[in-house]
């Protein structure tokens, strides 16, 4: 027999973050969207994400104890930001015990990367709600160590964009002109192909991606490989 959705969220609980509920109705709410009928997770959303946020930071200034401010917020943000939340709640198969309206139902909600870290975020806020803090931390720990295992060196953690702005600033250059050329996909699986160009180099790449944002961070990258490719 199918299990329904409260055994589904307590076992994926116990499965992946070692986590035994108190409240389990605290984590249904944080997984279900405001489109669906009932409590939705809006409010543990604004409180998780303040969890997520004192947690992250205390791991990380225990781990690196010569990163100065600049450097830690650098780090934080490449693990708290959109996109990184989205990623690991996809790889843990979280969009699978979302509840959704029948709208977001049909345009792959479940997919959609700001419900996946919204929910993500509810879901620390939940942690923190149960269990307070020590028991949040832990099971917080264990749900970002995807994501900590792979941090690498402060220093190495600014974007592409950043990076070729910083580069181009030391030359004496101005900054490099992004554009779009095109937008296609669907609504929940967009493309969007975007032009990075720097004109006194005459240097110009282009590159796509599932956001404008990500889109520019790859065409940056490529500019930066040419430009360093140069003798």
């Amino acid at each position: 027999m199918p299990m329904n959705r409260s055994e589904r969220v307590r076992c994926w609980l116990r499965e992946a973050l070692d986590y035994q509920p108190a409240d389990l109705a605290l984590f249904e709410t944080a997984l279900t969207h405001r489109s669906a009928e009932g409590p939705n997770n809006e409010r543990l959303e604004f409180l998780g994400d303040a969890v997520l946020g004192l947690i992250t930071a205390q791991y990380l200034y225990e781990r690196f104890t010569d990163a100065d401010e600049g450097a830690l917020s650098r780090l934080r943000a490449s693990i708290v930001s959109g996109d990184s939340l989205a990623q690991l709640a996809a790889g843990l198969a979280l969009g699978e015990l979302l509840a959704l309206g029948q709208g977001e139902l049909k345009t792959g909600g479940f997919r959609r990367e700001s419900i996946l870290a919204d929910a993500l975020e509810a879901l620390c806020g939940a942690l923190y709600l149960d269990g307070g803090l020590d028991a949040a931390r832990a099971a917080v720990l264990r749900l970002l160590a995807p994501a900590l295992q792979s941090l690498g060196l402060p220093a190495e953690l600014k974007d592409p964009k950043t990076r070729l702005q910083e580069l181009l600033q030391a030359r004496g250059l101005p900054l490099p002109r992004y554009s779009v050329d095109a937008v296609s996909g669907e609504l929940h699986a967009q493309v969007f192909r975007v032009t990075c160009e720097i004109e006194p180099m005459a240097v110009r790449a282009t590159a796509a991606g599932s956001s404008r944002r990500r889109a520019e961070q790859a065409a940056a990258a490529c500019i930066l490989e040419q430009i360093q490719a140069e003798p």
